[in-house]
C-alpha cells in the first residue's frame, strides 16, 4: 500500500474538519478528500466506500463507532481522530474495527506523518494512547494507589469544558453562551486550578478521564 487517492473525513467541527484534510494531503499529495458533519452524511458519500476515512467519535446524530462498524467489514481503512483518550472511547472503536487512533492536540505535520506510516503497516497511534494500551495490558500492582478525589465543576463550568473540548476558541464558546471572552477566560482558569492542567487540551483530556464531561 503505498497510498491513498480518495479518503473522507467525518467531523462535526469544520475547523477540525479542515485539519484532517490538511494533514491527508501532507501525507498523500493529490489525494481526494470527501467531507461529512454527520453520520448521515456520512453514510451518503460511502457509496462506494472509501479506502481510508478519518472519524471523530463525538458526532451530532450518533457515535463515529457506528461508522466504523458500517465501514470496516466493507474495506476501509478507519482512523478515529478524537479529543476523547479514556477507554470507554478507546477501545469499543478499536472492537468496531478502527485501525488506527489519534488525538486533536497535535499538528498537520505530526498528523501526516502518522499517516504515511500506514503504508509500512504502522497503525496511526497517538504516543499517549499506545501507552494506554500498553497499561491495560499490564498486571495490576498487588497494592493499587487510592485514587484521588475527582474535582466538581460548576455547571456552567462544565459547559464551558464541554465546547472548548468540541474544539471551540474561547470567543466561539462566548459568543455561544452570550458571554464575554474576559468571563470565558476567567471560567477557563477556574477550571485549569481544579483539575491541575494547564492548558485547554489537558483540561479537556482529565476532564473526560474523570466523566465530567460526556460526548
Amino acid at each position: 500500500m503505498s497510498g491513498f487517492h480518495h479518503a473522507l473525513v467525518v467531523d462535526d467541527l469544520a475547523s477540525s474538519r479542515d485539519w484532517l484534510a490538511q494533514a491527508l494531503a501532507l501525507a498523500f499529495p493529490g489525494i481526494s478528500i470527501a467531507h461529512a458533519a454527520t453520520l448521515a452524511q456520512a453514510r451518503a458519500a460511502c457509496d462506494p466506500p472509501p479506502p481510508l476515512a478519518l472519524i471523530d467519535l463525538g458526532l451530532p446524530d450518533g457515535s463515529g463507532v457506528a461508522l466504523i462498524e458500517h465501514l470496516h467489514p466493507r474495506g476501509t481503512l478507519c482512523i478515529v481522530a478524537t479529543v476523547f483518550d479514556d477507554d470507554a472511547h478507546l477501545f469499543p472503536a478499536l472492537h468496531a474495527g478502527a485501525q488506527g487512533y489519534v488525538l486533536k492536540d497535535q499538528t498537520p505535520q505530526s498528523l501526516a506523518a502518522m499517516l504515511t506510516g500506514i503504508a509500512g503497516g504502522q497503525p496511526p497511534l497517538s504516543p499517549s494512547i499506545a501507552r494506554r494500551l500498553l497499561r491495560h495490558f499490564q498486571p495490576l500492582p498487588e497494592a493499587a494507589a487510592v485514587a484521588e478525589p475527582e474535582a466538581t465543576l460548576t455547571p456552567r463550568e462544565t459547559e464551558v469544558l464541554r465546547l472548548i473540548a468540541k474544539g471551540m476558541s474561547v470567543a466561539e464558546t462566548a459568543e455561544l453562551l452570550t458571554l464575554s471572552r474576559h468571563t470565558v477566560a476567567g471560567y477557563l482558569k477556574d477550571i485549569y486550578r481544579k483539575l491541575a492542567v494547564g492548558t485547554r487540551a489537558e483540561a479537556t483530556m482529565e476532564a473526560l478521564r474523570r466523566g465530567l464531561v460526556t460526548p
